[in-house]
């Protein structure tokens, strides 16, 4: 069985290298070719796997940017949000699938196997206790991937309302994770919260990381 060559992209290199870290367990039949945080991809790879933590949702230029790499096949998105119209804004804007957070790492090799033989793909996470997968800023202080990716673009610099734009969440909802995120983390302020969020790693990377010899095969 041929392996699909995979690359990684994320504004947050930890992310990547949960995605990373996820599909180890699959090497048979993924080989994950780069780990790309705001960098472009440098290599040629069957499918760009767009994680949205802390960006956009797969409506906006990147996606598309993303597509028109002529190193790329092809673009999943890869998000927590699956309502149709973010679905079907990925789909215009070049993206040949888009897959919940909420699958475990079979669902999602399952599903980059089948874009990557021709299949649109749309997978919804199955009913029952959500699969939480990957890695994330906080994760080891006890935040959620929500409560997260909100802090994160806190840090980011944006506004309660800037920030339920970009992750498509209500105002209600950004408060409520801004709260149980101040909590989680002992701040009771924007600028503790940055600053906690700065020393934390929750600003965005720069970087672009090929995986050792052994990971590669």
């Amino acid at each position: 069985m041929k392996r699909i060559r995979v690359a990684l992209i994320d504004d947050y290199e930890v992310v990547v290298q949960g995605l990373a870290s996820m599909l180890r367990s699959y090497q048979d039949q993924v080989e994950v070719v780069e780990l790309d945080a705001n960098r472009n991809v440098g290599h040629r790879v069957d499918i760009a796997l767009f994680d949205t933590f802390a960006g956009t949702q797969g409506d906006r230029d990147e996606v598309a940017l993303l597509a028109r790499n002529p190193l790329v096949g092809k673009v999943v998105v890869y998000s927590w949000n699956v309502d149709e119209g973010l679905v079907s804004a990925a789909l215009a804007n070049g993206a040949a699938g888009y897959v919940s957070k909420g699958l475990p790492a079979a669902g999602l090799v399952a599903a980059l196997r089948a874009v990557h033989h021709g299949t649109q793909e749309i997978h919804h996470a199955a009913r029952g206790p959500r699969v939480v997968g990957g890695d994330w800023p906080g994760r080891e202080e006890g935040l959620t991937p929500r409560e997260a990716e909100v802090l994160a673009l806190i840090t980011q610099g944006l506004s309660n309302l800037e920030i339920a734009q970009r992750a498509h969440l209500s105002i209600n909802s950004v408060k409520t994770y801004i709260r149980s995120g101040y909590r989680r983390i002992g701040v009771t302020s924007r600028t503790q919260a940055i600053l906690w969020g700065v020393e934390h790693g929750f600003r965005p990377d720069r970087t672009r990381i090929q995986p050792a010899a052994d990971d590669a095969r």
